[in-house]
């Protein structure tokens, strides 16, 4: 009798430890944060996040979630974190505009490359559709528009919320007269959101925007 008693306390100590290693294993099996008692889904892993200098209440665009969607950002750096609605569309997993990205960034720096993504609420169940533009060949569009970059990379290309993919857009700069011809591969919040390649042939160094752009349909 007394030689069985060990077996048995160590039998009950092995069960005990295997519940708790089970109840840890399913709790990894779950979603990375919990928000509001509901749990959160991580996204866009992987991907460096930036922003496409728009204005307004801070907001994101993406090619992935509905408008209505909500994420939940948090820069690794420094250990800000914001919730952010989807407002439209990019040609990005998650862009930020310039409030939220204010929200977010370490001072002069344009891209958080550790970040979390994560969904804390779904938005509606159709995605917002490109509007096509009626405008004739080599025609003056995007009156008005600050022309800046979504950080997408690739060949020369733009996203644009007007334009249907393959339409060819005319950028020029006014302030230093270059100009590139590049296709839309993609819609976006924009008229017209230049990708990384696109945005180079025509930037003046050091600068995110073209505040005097001239943006042709050809």
């Amino acid at each position: 009798m007394s030689r069985r008693m060990p077996d048995q306390g160590r039998a009950r100590r092995w069960t005990i430890a295997a519940g708790l290693v089970a109840v840890v294993a399913a709790g990894a099996g779950t979603a990375l944060a919990v928000t509001g008692g509901g749990s959160a889904r991580a996204v866009c892993q992987g991907q460096a996040l930036t922003f496409s200098a728009e204005g307004g209440a801070p907001g994101i665009t993406s090619n992935q979630f509905p408008a209505g969607t909500r994420l939940r950002v948090t820069n690794l750096d420094n250990g800000k974190s914001a919730t952010l609605p989807v407002v439209g569309v990019s040609g990005s997993c998650a862009l930020l505009n310039n409030a939220a990205m204010e929200q977010l960034r370490e001072p002069g720096k344009n891209l958080i490359r550790r970040n979390t993504v994560e969904v804390v609420s779904n938005g509606n169940a159709s995605s917002p559709t490109t509007t096509k533009a009626q405008a004739a060949s080599g025609r003056q569009v995007c009156t008005g528009s600050t022309v800046t970059l979504s950080g997408d990379g690739g060949a020369p290309g733009a996203t644009s919320n007007q334009f249907p993919v393959g339409t060819q857009l005319k950028i020029t700069n006014l302030d230093n007269g270059k100009s590139t011809t590049v296709p839309v591969v993609g819609p976006s919040g924009s008229c017209a959101l230049l990708n990384n390649a696109a945005f180079e042939q025509v930037r003046e160094p050091g600068k995110f925007l073209i505040r005097r752009a001239l943006v042709e349909r050809v």
